[in-house]
């Protein structure tokens, strides 16, 4: 592969890789997060509902990432953030009540390079304070978790955003970059797997939550679900879809199932 070559392949694959950061509160860590992404080779930015948005003390400190920043796109609610993407994985940095599918960096990293061969993915970093909330993280697929030292843990949001941000480039080296696989594989370094054409994609997150709304739909219907008391049902449905990750023609036959309840539960009534 030439270098324009090479240069063309890495600009288009790197391109669907977001960087989404919810309801950020100091406008300076925009800027450095820009500046983080740009050094790895990334440049989709987006804002969800930025609490100050970015200014010339933002733009200072992206330095020469001023054209992450200016491109950055700012949306209203995660949910727009990510309705095409087909990978989402959301930052979290303590254990919730309900477990969730975890990633080491290094898994996010190659997991994300590995999808994004077919749709966007995205990695989602939270509130400076108070990270995602856990209807925020039950959006994701996966919850990946930066093993720093327990007895200081404090990563600030640029940090976690340059660390995640390594992993996929390096990733995308590993699996790309032909004069970097030689110097790296050498020692002990994996090289992603690219995917068969036989693998099945799965569905984006815009199809994924409509998937979610047919099931409660469905199970209302049946009485399952209490409308005026539906507890953590949904929560815990989320959990154990997400672990088992349908693909899209298995989320087209679930709808079908839950089409036949709807309809039974109209006949028996």
């Amino acid at each position: 592969m030439s270098d324009s070559q090479q240069e063309k392949s890495s600009s288009s694959l790197l391109d669907r890789v977001k960087i989404v950061l919810v309801n950020t509160s100091d406008c300076r860590n925009i800027g450095s997060a820009a500046r983080a992404m740009k050094t790895m080779g990334l440049s989709q930015l987006i804002l969800v509902d930025p609490i100050e948005m970015p200014n010339g003390q933002a733009q200072a400190l992206a330095a020469g990432a001023t054209d992450v920043l200016a491109n950055a796109k700012v949306v209203s609610t995660l949910e727009e953030a990510v309705e095409d993407c087909g990978l989402v994985v959301g930052t979290s940095a303590r254990s919730r009540t309900l477990p969730w599918p975890m990633l080491e960096p290094r898994g996010c990293g190659e997991k994300m390079i590995l999808e994004a061969e077919e749709y966007p993915v995205a990695l989602v970093f939270g509130r400076e304070n108070s990270g995602l909330t856990n209807e925020e993280l039950q959006m994701c697929h996966f919850h990946v978790q930066i093993p720093a030292n327990p007895d200081y843990s404090s990563l600030n949001l640029a940090m976690a955003v340059q660390t995640l941000s390594y992993e996929v480039r390096t990733s995308y080296l590993l699996s790309h970059d032909q004069n970097y696989q030689e110097r790296s594989t050498g020692n002990g370094n994996s090289i992603a797997k690219p995917k068969n054409e036989d693998d099945e994609l799965y569905p984006v997150i815009e199809e994924t939550e409509r998937f979610y709304e047919h099931f409660e739909k469905a199970l209302k219907s049946t009485g399952f679900i209490v409308e005026n008391h539906p507890g953590l049902v949904m929560t815990k449905i989320r959990r154990l879809f997400n672990r088992a990750r349908p693909d899209v023609k298995e989320v087209k036959m679930m709808r079908g199932i839950f089409a036949s309840m709807e309809r039974s539960s109209k006949d028996k009534s």
